[in-house]
């Protein structure tokens, strides 16, 4: 007879944990084909965009014979550095003139509008006050329309003011930036505590203060991405300055390489000469995204979830 001591004991074992299925082959292989077709329309586009880059680049080593002579995507001859000084000291320097009227549209004209949208945008979300929905609402449709079709009415209010063919008649319709206001308000909201405003009013900090020392520091990354969208903007505009500038001393880069253009089958040296204008106005635009592309990419993103 045996007791309950004479068994062997047993011990229980732990229920082993599952294990995680492994993707099948099948199953890996959609996945890898699926990222495979993206990344290759992904490069597709890229070569897409920027092979007109490539050309311009080519093309502004060129002689005008070799222009339009030589195969359109190689080199021929390399004369960057002489085209350059051709460019840059062509009718009396006019060109440099051209670049400083940019310079001055685009610059004071991206960083106003960021302004006037940082305090606008500022104001909509942290303001209670009667009608603000429908102001809001008025500047979201000012988004949805064109420059153009505001340019011969404002040529025509500006004719009346005297100030045609002025600085101004360019430079105060680049200020206006419905897309900076909107975005403003809504990175406003999302990223300037209503506590640490309450806060600085209790410290004894005024409404001014408390934007331009809080409020302008933390909407950095969208104020940047505003400049970067005005900036880029002004500076290819080109219908705005055709309507209201009659002087070449005022133009900017866009009209006044349009103006070579139209003269040059007169003189064929011109073609050359806006190829190497070209060449030179979108480097100041290349060095812009280089330097500000961080900022940017916050920018469009930071304001855009709220938790």
């Amino acid at each position: 007879m045996t007791t309950l001591t004479d068994q062997p004991a047993t011990t229980a074992q732990p229920p082993s944990a599952p294990r995680p299925k492994r993707r099948t082959r099948s199953a890996q292989q959609p996945a890898l084909g699926w990222r495979i077709v993206v990344v290759g329309l992904l490069t597709v586009f890229a070569l897409y965009f920027l092979l007109p880059v490539y050309w311009l680049i080519v093309a502004a080593t060129k002689s005008t014979g070799d222009l339009f002579g030589s195969f359109g995507l190689w080199f021929t001859q390399p004369q960057l550095w002489e085209n350059v000084q051709n460019v840059l000291t062509y009718d009396g320097s006019i060109y440099l003139r051209w670049t400083l009227n940019s310079i001055l549209y685009a610059g004071a004209g991206a960083a106003i509008a960021t302004l006037l949208a940082a305090m606008a945008g500022y104001a909509m979300a942290k303001y209670e006050f009667r009608g603000r929905e429908g102001v809001f609402n008025v500047i979201l449709a000012g988004v949805l329309i064109p420059g153009t079709a505001l340019a011969l009415p404002l040529f025509l209010l500006f004719s009346e003011l005297g100030l045609a063919n002025t600085y101004l008649a360019v430079l105060l319709p680049s200020v206006v930036s419905p897309f900076g206001v909107y975005l403003c308000r809504i990175y406003a909201a999302a990223a300037v505590p209503d506590s640490l405003v309450e806060a600085a009013r209790i410290d004894g900090a005024g409404e001014a203060r408390i934007f331009t020392a809080l409020a302008l520091r933390i909407m950095a990354p969208a104020l940047v991405t505003i400049f970067l969208f005005q900036f880029v903007g002004i500076w290819n505009n080109y219908f705005l300055p055709l309507v209201m500038l009659s002087d070449p001393k005022l133009y900017p880069i866009t009209l006044g390489l349009t103006s070579w253009q139209s003269f040059a089958d007169r003189q064929p040296d011109l073609y050359q000469l806006t190829v190497g204008g070209a060449f030179l106005s979108v480097i100041p635009l290349m060095i812009a995204i280089l330097v500000l592309q961080r900022f940017w990419r916050s920018g469009l993103t930071e304001g855009s979830v709220k938790g």
